[in-house]
């Protein structure tokens, strides 16, 4: 090649910019891939840049830390997990029915290929000052869901109603969590078929108002 080639050769052309929001939602699915696969301590924002082949100021743009990155991840996942719960409880009137399908919404999400679950029970960020009041919110809006269908159809007064709701999200919630860590996982509808029954065994003891007995084993 000559010198004036050499010259007149384009210049390699730059990324094309992409819109703010498209690529702050570019950078979030990148930091999701990161989490997941390192963790959040072991993950770093040089980590997140080089997945999303974006230099660190353009990240710093977005966003002012690996753990702001995190919150918005939390913020975003523990909403679609809240709705995908909320959503099962009034897709039905048969309570059995609605167990079931709660429960299964659950291991559905757990599931899923990109392993947002593992942000939300696996993260080691429990005792964060942030993460802490967040997940403490979402059970607490899953649990009071659940307890005013209880509260409803039972008579049972809110404040006990809302035990029991925390009770049975806490159960799916160990139960799935558990099932997600097997290298060998019993089929998803089996396993929400389990948890659902093994739920809907101790919640259909509780009488209907109309009822006004407890029923006998």
């Amino acid at each position: 090649m000559t010198q004036d080639e050499t010259i007149s050769a384009p210049a390699p052309q730059r990324a094309k910019r992409m819109p703010r929001e498209m690529r702050r939602r570019q950078l979030l699915d990148c930091a999701l891939q990161v989490f997941v696969a390192k963790g959040y301590h072991s993950a770093s924002m040089d980590d997140i840049a080089d997945v999303a082949q974006v230099s660190k100021p353009v990240l710093y743009q977005h966003f002012p830390g690996k753990h702001e990155l995190f919150l918005d991840l939390l913020d975003s996942h523990l909403g679609q997990l809240e709705q995908m719960l909320t959503q099962a409880l009034g897709s039905t009137e048969d309570n059995k029915e609605r167990v079931s399908a709660t429960m299964t919404a659950f291991y559905e999400f757990i599931s899923r290929e990109d392993e947002a679950y593992r942000l939300l029970f696996t993260s080691g960020m429990d005792n964060d000052e942030a993460v802490q009041p967040r997940m403490d919110r979402f059970h607490d809006n899953v649990a009071v869901a659940i307890a005013e269908v209880i509260a409803d159809d039972t008579g049972q007064p809110m404040a006990e109603a809302t035990l029991l709701g925390h009770g049975l999200i806490g159960m799916v919630t160990s139960a799935a969590r558990h099932w997600s860590r097997l290298s060998e996982r019993p089929d998803l509808d089996v396993s929400s078929q389990l948890t659902s029954r093994l739920a809907w065994r101790g919640i259909s003891g509780f009488p209907r108002e109309q009822d006004g007995v407890v029923p006998t084993q």
